[in-house]
């Protein structure tokens, strides 16, 4: 299952470090973070409940990004 996700972020690097901490997250298959239309899509892994999931993304990102913002 994919689902689209509107962030906040500062800069392009900032989304990178988003992307890399969201891929590396349990349940996730893929996940893409575009900065010039500031939106998250991640892909979760069969079975995998995108909430539960979602909110370890968030913390995931919050670590490497303190000020980023993932709307749910």
């Amino acid at each position: 299952m994919k689902k689209s996700y509107k962030i906040e972020v500062d800069c392009a690097n900032c989304a990178n470090l988003m992307e890399e901490a969201a891929r590396k997250t349990a349940g996730v298959q893929a996940a893409t973070v575009n900065f010039m239309t500031q939106k998250m899509i991640v892909e979760f892994e069969e079975g995998q409940a995108p909430a539960g999931v979602m909110q370890n993304v968030v913390k995931a990102c919050k670590k490497v990004e303190p000020d980023c913002e993932i709307y749910l």
